[in-house]
């Protein structure tokens, strides 16, 4: 049972098995891609070989440097090696011409640890490359010493200037002082001992920074003595293989890359089915066999006697439909032109061992004429205009459902039709314009004959839901019954029905109700059971026709009269017990003696 559309599974929007499935069907084109990518980096060694080139290291000394340091001030050092001031020393060193800015395209610098930078330079030739090298590693480590004692001269001179702001102020406390000691006895004696103690304070900070002056101006020495060039300049040798074999493999990965993603955007934007599910899905019919594309290149040398054969097992499949459809079948191609000329061909010559048969050729590229005459077959083939032959002439058309085919001629190849689809070829509009095609001019799609499938494909293409599209359903019609037939169909089942139940129904049974048996002194005579009412009369229930029944009235029974003790016997717990004499009494019709005395009946009666 179909699906409603609301109950549909709502389609993916990106299909990754139809991805995978595109991209290993497309391998040519990324391979392709990967394959010129190698070869355009190997080229690009040869075309553009590298230049020759000159290595110096330096190890730098920093005077603010410590072992948590995480690479900053190395930095530091890459980025003044970039300058221009750098630049310009060095080519005034090699009393060279060239402009800093041409200059700075031709270097770098790397920093390989905290302490060490390595310079690469890049010249015409190797003696260029070493000199400018060993020039800018100088001028890079003159320029260092020199900001790091301009920085030492700077600290120096502003510890002496505060050295002198602290003698004026002293001698304003040794002029205080001497006023204060000229006053005699009149002196303040704690302003005395206040200018005192300002006096010793003034000349510690003074003796203080005439020492921090002079060790400031000694400057950094170990700074000075440290920056060096520890690997001198040399021109690097020329690996040309290993160079190759790098921009090959750089080709290489992005060839490759460039190529899936063309390939992966390509099975995205393109939407052309490759699975069988899909396929018969989109042209609403199952997928009967499945075959190889044309081989090609030497996998035609020892695969070729392998898809003759499959194609054969196909053709003994289809001549059995053909054989038993007298109103003949079609072969439909549609990206597979070969493949279904050589398929009606192998048809028709099966057809011919039993009888007359032959092939309309209906292809633009007429490729059924073309193979016979590369095979050399013995099969006629005819052309879709020419007359028909014997009556008992089986023919097999071969046609298109390419874009440009001729819809209204495609009932003159054949009544019904078996399609021919490469997979991947056409996208999913196309499918539906096939398939809505061939519904308009009442041909069935009995089958589809997959061509070159992925090998990987695991999915199902048969369809359950329609017994007219599938081929057990072959011959059947597509149209559904008019209303006026479905309401006739349903009165004659109404009608057989009706006859059924009245031939096996059985006549109703009547029988006698059961009544109770009564004991003999309370039976009542009974008149005689009145006769079964005449058919077509009206019949009372037995209920009520049943006689009444009289029943003699009960009485309460009378108190006993007290019994007198006449003698004592023991009971039957060994007592004594006074014997009990009953009175004259009279006891009703129908009742039973008093355990333990005598009773006698006596007649009731009569009110």
């Amino acid at each position: 049972m179909t699906t409603p559309p609301s109950q549909a599974p709502a389609a993916p929007l990106v299909d990754l098995q139809r991805l995978f499935v595109a991209i290993r069907r497309r391998k040519r084109v990324w391979l392709a891609t990967a394959l010129l990518g190698l070869i355009a980096g190997a080229a690009l060694a040869f075309v553009l070989p590298a230049p020759p080139t000159a290595v110096a290291k330096v190890i730098v000394v920093h005077q603010d440097d410590s072992p948590t340091d995480s690479g900053t001030l190395m930095r530091t050092d890459v980025a003044v090696l970039q300058t221009a001031p750098i630049a310009e020393g060095a080519l005034k060193k090699l009393g060279s011409t060239d402009s800093p800015e041409d200059f700075m395209k031709n270097y770098a610098g790397l920093g390989l640890t905290n302490n060490v930078l390595q310079i690469t330079v890049k010249a015409k030739s190797n003696e260029e490359a070493v000199a400018r090298a060993q020039a800018l590693a100088e001028t890079f480590i003159a320029d260092h010493v020199k900001r790091s004692q301009a920085a030492a001269a700077a600290q120096s001179q502003a510890i002496l200037d505060q050295r002198k702001n602290a003698q004026d102020e002293l001698g304003k406390v040794e002029q205080q002082i001497v006023a204060e000691e000229g006053k005699g006895r009149q002196a303040s004696q704690p302003a005395l001992e206040n200018l005192y103690s300002r006096r010793a304070a003034l000349t510690a900070q003074i003796t203080d920074f005439t020492s921090r002056a002079q060790q400031a101006g000694i400057g950094s020495p170990q700074v000075t003595a440290g920056t060096q060039i520890v690997d001198a300049a040399r021109a690097l040798p020329k690996a040309f293989l290993k160079t190759t074999a790098t921009n090959a493999g750089i080709g290489f990965a992005l060839g490759l890359a460039i190529g899936l993603a063309l390939v992966a955007v390509g099975a995205v934007s393109r939407d052309r089915p490759v699975l069988r599910r899909e396929i018969s899905t989109h042209l609403g019919a199952s997928v009967i066999a499945q075959l190889p594309s044309k081989l090609r290149g030497p996998a035609r040398l020892w695969r070729r006697s392998r898809a003759v054969s499959e194609r054969k097992r196909v053709a003994t499949t289809l001549v059995r439909l053909i054989k038993q459809e007298p109103r003949g079948v079609s072969l439909l191609e549609l990206g597979a032109p070969k493949v279904a000329a050589a398929l009606g061909l192998d048809i028709a010559a099966e057809l011919a061992a039993e009888g007359a048969a032959s092939v309309v050729d209906d292809l633009p590229g007429e490729d059924v004429r073309k193979l016979v005459q590369e095979t050399k077959s013995d099969v006629s083939v005819v052309g879709a205009g020419d007359p028909a032959g014997p009556p008992d002439e089986r023919r097999v058309g071969v046609g298109t459902v390419s874009p440009g085919t001729a819809w209204t001629d495609l009932e003159h190849l054949g009544k019904e039709t078996v399609l021919v689809v490469k997979a991947g070829h056409a996208n999913t509009l196309w499918l539906h314009t096939v398939a809505r095609q061939l519904a308009d001019q009442e041909i069935p799609i009995i089958g589809i004959v997959l061509v070159d499938p992925d090998p990987r494909d695991k999915s199902d293409g048969t369809l359950w839901d329609g017994l007219h599209t599938a081929l057990r359903g072959r011959g059947r019609p597509t149209v559904a019954p008019a209303l006026g037939e479905r309401e006739d169909r349903l009165d004659e089942l109404v009608a057989r029905v009706a006859e059924r139940v009245a031939t096996t129904e059985q006549p109703t049974r009547r029988f006698t109700p059961v009544r109770p048996v009564l004991p003999p002194a309370l039976a009542t005579p009974r008149p005689p059971a009145s006769p079964l009412p005449a058919p077509g009369s009206v019949s009372v229930p037995d209920h009520l026709n049943a006689p009444t029944k009289k029943f003699a009235p009960v009485k309460p029974p009378k108190r006993p009269t007290p019994f007198k003790r006449d003698h004592a016997e023991p009971n039957h717990k060994g007592e004594l017990n006074a014997g009990l004499e009953p009175e004259k009494s009279t006891v009703t019709t129908g009742a039973l003696p008093r355990a333990g005395g005598s009773a006698t009946q006596t007649p009731e009666k009569s009110a």
